[in-house]
């Protein structure tokens, strides 16, 4: 395995991470709040800015681009407006899209009207993508996997991966390293991946509460056990991540670091992991670099990617 020490932009560069997904469009709309309205007691936002980024699976895949490595976007969206600028945006920042399209699907927006420095409102626009859309991503998905070092399934519940079991399969097969953003309550739906990194609510869900470390560590290695993972990796906020595996456990701590936003911080660190697990390292290896990855993007406003020099910069 490659030492992190020595990872350099040219081993990065040739990494390449298949991100596949549910990805998203976030609209913001800035404005200015002069009034309550006449109409009903709510503010009036008078709209001065508009912004659209990457959302989802999406910002995921950016994050592994501007860490270094490459990534291509696997996902299923509708054939609307929304769709086409998200793919423009995917498109320009680097990423490869390879986008499935359903007629009877809105592409998931996600819009916040911002004033005054804080969110007023969040509208949500989705629904679920139909099975033969889904049935013709799995076939591109399997035309894809030879490219590609490692895959990543980036799941946020909006029905984009009902064939995770069968893609896992086939990478596992084919001897892709394949990590896992958990959703929901069932992870038997992830059994024989690689690694799956939930946080610590999420991780709750499945095994319960936990009493103290060890009894955490009981729990977590009996969900690893049972799904056949190699390893499943506990991002822990301001205690930074633990990894389980065959080895026992190894903990991260947190960097000592100002933290402005969490936003987006979860993409950032299986972004990272994805495109250092790709360049060779082992999980253990890969652990502390997404580790750093977080913590520097806590430390900066809104959601906000890593650079290889901020990420290897010398301490």
């Amino acid at each position: 395995m490659t030492s992190h020490s020595t990872l350099s932009r040219e081993q990065l560069a040739k990494a390449r991470v298949l991100v596949v997904g549910d990805a998203m469009l976030d609209r913001y709309w800035y404005g200015a709040v002069d009034r309550i309205s006449p109409e009903a007691p709510v503010p009036v936002v008078r709209v001065t800015r508009q912004e659209e980024r990457m959302g989802g699976a999406a910002n995921v895949a950016y994050n592994i681009v501007t860490v270094g490595a490459r990534a291509s976007l696997l996902s299923v969206v509708g054939d609307d407006e929304a769709s086409h600028q998200l793919e423009a945006l995917v498109a320009s920042s680097g990423i490869t899209p390879c986008f499935g399209r359903d007629p009877q699907l809105k592409t998931t927006v996600k819009l916040r009207v911002i004033g005054r420095q804080q969110q007023l409102l969040r509208l949500d626009f989705e629904n679920m993508p139909e099975n033969e859309v889904l049935a013709s991503q799995s076939a591109e998905f399997e035309k894809l996997l030879p490219a590609h070092d490692t895959v990543l399934f980036s799941d946020y519940g909006k029905g984009g991966l009902a064939h995770i079991g069968l893609m896992i399969a086939q990478a596992r097969a084919a001897g892709k390293v394949v990590l896992v953003d958990p959703k929901g309550s069932d992870y038997s739906r992830y059994q024989n991946a690689t690694a799956i990194t939930p946080n610590r609510a999420e991780l709750e869900q499945v095994i319960g509460p936990w009493h103290d470390e060890a009894d955490l560590q009981r729990k977590a290695q009996n969900l690893r056990e049972a799904l056949k993972l190699q390893a499943l990796l506990l991002t822990r906020s301001e205690e930074g991540m633990t990894l389980f595996d065959a080895q026992g456990q190894l903990h991260v701590p947190a960097l000592a670091r100002e933290v402005f936003d969490v936003t987006g911080a979860g993409d950032t660190v299986i972004g990272t992991l994805a495109a250092m697990a790709a360049a060779g390292l082992s999980l253990r290896d890969a652990v502390p670099v997404a580790n750093r990855a977080g913590g520097i993007v806590v430390g900066k406003f809104g959601t906000a990617t890593v650079s290889y020099g901020e990420l290897f910069a010398a301490p």
